[in-house]
């Protein structure tokens, strides 16, 4: 039998750990796309050595939604509270793992001069980020309006990528030479569109929690 006032607290303590991984996954974006940007090595450095941290909250959420699960028995909704958690850490776990992808492929450069001034890659980040932040927001406060807003945002990211591969192929085809390098950018936008497709996963998780049906957001 669930005790509930130590069950909403330790859920509580499970939304705040989701938070956390939110904004770690969130300032990681900004800081590869910066280190993109500016070609500083040393700070992209720095974002694969944070991602560590978002792994020891992934495991601490993992810890502590088991221990509620054992302990608490929590059927229905509670449950469903308690398994979105764990989805969306997954998500949130891989969304940094993405993030850590665009600050290798600043190593990969190698301080190379940009073959173009960067304008949809950080257009695509931006739009994302706010993804990343509606998609929680979208758990914490169970809003399936936010959470089906992922969807038509997420729209946005793909046209922007589409558009993106255009000028690198384009570019490519007048430039050989500078073929290295359009791959490269063109895996930071597919980075980029992957992290949009898992705050999409976030808003269909939202939606099973609050209808305990999950649709596809995708479609």
């Amino acid at each position: 039998m669930i005790r509930r006032k130590e069950f909403d607290q330790e859920l509580e303590e499970l939304r705040t750990l989701l938070k956390q991984m939110g904004e770690h996954v969130g300032a990681a974006l900004d800081g590869a796309i910066e280190s993109l940007q500016t070609m500083n090595a040393e700070k992209a450095q720095v974002i694969i050595k944070n991602d560590a941290n978002l792994n020891a909250l992934e495991d601490k959420i993992m810890e502590l939604g088991s221990k509620l699960i054992i302990t608490q028995q929590p059927v229905a909704k509670d449950l469903r509270r308690i398994i979105v958690a764990f989805k969306i850490s997954s998500d949130l776990e891989r969304m940094g793992d993405l993030a850590l992808d665009v600050a290798k492929v600043t190593l990969r450069m190698d301080g190379q001069k940009l073959i173009k001034p960067l304008v949809d890659i950080p257009q695509m980040a931006e739009i994302v980020k706010s993804m990343i932040d509606e998609s929680i927001e979208s758990f914490l406060k169970e809003n399936t309006d936010l959470a089906y807003k992922m969807a038509q945002t997420d729209d946005q990211v793909d046209q922007l990528y589409s558009h993106m591969i255009s000028d690198l192929y384009t570019l490519m085809s007048e430039h050989p030479n500078q073929a290295s390098q359009a791959m490269l950018l063109m895996m930071v936008g597919r980075y980029i569109e992957r992290i949009g497709d898992h705050a999409t996963n976030i808003g269909e998780s939202t939606v099973y929690l609050v209808t305990g049906k999950r649709p596809d957001l995708n479609q």
